[in-house]
């Protein structure tokens, strides 16, 4: 609750029910755009996996995930998936996708341990991408490439929303800014990752910000990210400037893949060595799955900042405490 942000003088601009018909034309039409941009093809996704394949994401490494067992099944253990990030990359490999071509799917995910707040539930929903490239295009010039690509599928999206209701205008620029996280550390030495990330993009309105999970100058890394499917020098956030809240909106994690050097290299600086022989990180250690670059696009993120709403809540449906549902409703913040 220390953390929930309450808007002076909110009101929702659409209501209730112009709200549901807001998230359905908003998911067709940037999922539409998002797969005409990168060469995507849908496909379905598991919403539970085996914990012994090493297939879940391990995110910053200290989140519980929720499991449970399976009667049929001896009482198996299965995980319900933290994030795709893993699972997609094989999935590239069994339906032998081209380079330049990939996949999108629906995420869906609980994470328990999440704090809630206006942008952070329990409940995650989001468009997970994953695209095969090849050894020479893991670079930097190719991350921004994929990123302005996505970017402008945003802005599209912007124009579309602005087009469907008159009385919501959202304003991004024409061009995100790229900077490092350790030349925003530079930049604002003296703030914490949070604060910097507010003050650029309080500056530059759309922000992407790469080299996310090593170290920094100062021995601590932006942000945590799990050692094996970033490469920490070849990824990144989107983020935009959220006028109604006031703050930064991470709207997007995405980056190159490690490769069989990467995850060597990052599993070490991690101290994670011991998901060697996992199966998932044995097929990239010994070049077995395509390289890629994938990420997640959050869904009820993308629909709260074009319609312009205070709280993630107001455009999905989740559990939270009630003192802050009593907060929200006192303030015009209307929760599914």
């Amino acid at each position: 609750m220390s953390n929930l942000i309450i808007p002076e003088g909110y009101q929702s601009i659409l209501s209730p029910v112009e709200t549901q018909r807001a998230i359905k034309k908003i998911k067709d039409y940037f999922q539409a755009e998002l797969a005409y941009g990168l060469q995507l093809r849908r496909v379905s996704a598991p919403l539970f996996v085996d914990p012994a394949s090493g297939m879940n994401d391990n995110l910053n490494g200290v989140e519980r995930r929720v499991e449970f067992t399976l009667k049929d099944m001896d009482e198996r253990k299965v995980e319900i998936v933290q994030s795709l990030a893993k699972w997609k990359r094989y999935a590239l490999g069994k339906y032998e996708v081209e380079p330049e071509h990939g996949i999108y799917t629906d995420m869906n995910a609980i994470r328990r341990d999440e704090e809630l707040d206006n942008l952070h539930s329990v409940y995650v929903d989001q468009w997970d991408w994953e695209k095969v490239i090849t050894k020479e295009e893991r670079t930097t010039e190719y991350l921004h490439h994929t990123v302005e690509t996505i970017y402008n599928a945003i802005r599209n999206l912007s124009d579309y929303v602005n087009r469907l209701y008159r009385n919501i205008q959202n304003e991004i620029p024409n061009e995100i800014f790229f900077i490092t996280s350790q030349e925003l550390e530079d930049r604002y030495p003296e703030l914490t990752p949070k604060e910097r990330e507010n003050e650029i993009c309080r500056e530059k309105r759309a922000v992407f910000i790469e080299k996310i999970g090593g170290d920094l100058a100062s021995g601590k890394p932006h942000d945590g990210r799990s050692p094996d499917y970033d490469d920490w020098e070849l990824n990144g956030d989107i983020l935009l400037w959220n006028d109604v809240l006031d703050i930064a909106f991470e709207l997007s994690s995405m980056g190159i893949r490690v490769d069989a050097d990467a995850m060597d290299r990052q599993l070490k600086l991690a101290g994670a060595e011991d998901r060697r022989n996992l199966p998932f990180h044995q097929s990239i250690l010994l070049n077995q799955l395509p390289y890629s670059i994938g990420g997640g696009i959050g869904q009820s993120r993308l629909c709260m900042y074009f319609l312009r709403k205070a709280h993630i809540g107001e455009v999905q449906v989740s559990v939270w405490p009630e003192e802050m549902i009593q907060k929200c409703a006192e303030n015009g913040i209307d929760l599914l």
